[in-house]
């Protein structure tokens, strides 16, 4: 089920993954590109996507483009400075009227695509945000509303959307997945196998 063309998705993709030692998000992980599980799910939100390239720009570009020609590719010149950076260019450039954009990491390919819907849902009742969880942790993704993107040209440094979400309290709209795809994420080459 898709959330709508009123959500983009923008999967991060900049990381060196120097835990990993270089690559990562390009190497095979279930018989394609480690990326291709976060693009599928970020296809299954139904809204345009955008993919955001730093270290390995170029072969995280042709990984992406290979799933779907379509995507938009924008590069985080300064995305050695974190995720902070890197969102803050994914989230540049999105089309006004949006209802929000979910984010997605180009590490986590098992976010299961039964939780899409309903996180759009509840930014559509009136969250600033929704996030995924899993008995009770709270994971990827997370979507962020049309009144939080306003604020992403203050993003920076390693902490993702930790500063637009950050004293929303109650009102983060927490949504439990059915599994622990919304917490699973590849460090390490070993994590290759999960």
């Amino acid at each position: 089920m898709t959330t709508g063309a009123d959500f983009a998705a923008v999967v991060l993709a900049a990381g060196a993954g120097s835990r990993f030692g270089g690559g990562k998000l390009t190497a095979a992980y279930r018989g394609a590109p480690l990326i291709h599980g976060a693009l599928a799910a970020a296809r299954a939100s139904g809204g345009a996507i955008t993919v955001v390239t730093g270290a390995d720009a170029e072969a995280v570009a042709r990984a992406a483009r290979a799933f779907d020609p379509a995507v938009r590719i924008v590069h985080a010149a300064d995305h050695a400075e974190g995720m902070g950076a890197s969102l803050k260019a994914g989230l540049a450039g999105l089309p006004a009227g949006l209802a929000g954009a979910f984010v997605f990491l180009g590490d986590m390919p098992r976010v299961p695509h039964a939780v899409l819907a309903p996180l759009a849902a509840a930014v559509r009742a009136g969250a600033p945000a929704a996030a995924a969880a899993f008995r009770g942790a709270r994971g990827h993704p997370v979507v962020l509303s049309a009144a939080l993107l306003d604020g992403a040209e203050a993003l920076a440094g390693d902490v993702g959307a930790r500063p637009l979400i950050q004293g929303l309290g109650a009102r983060l709209a927490l949504v439990e997945a059915p599994d622990d795809g919304v917490l699973f994420d590849v460090d390490e080459r070993p994590d290759l196998a999960g």
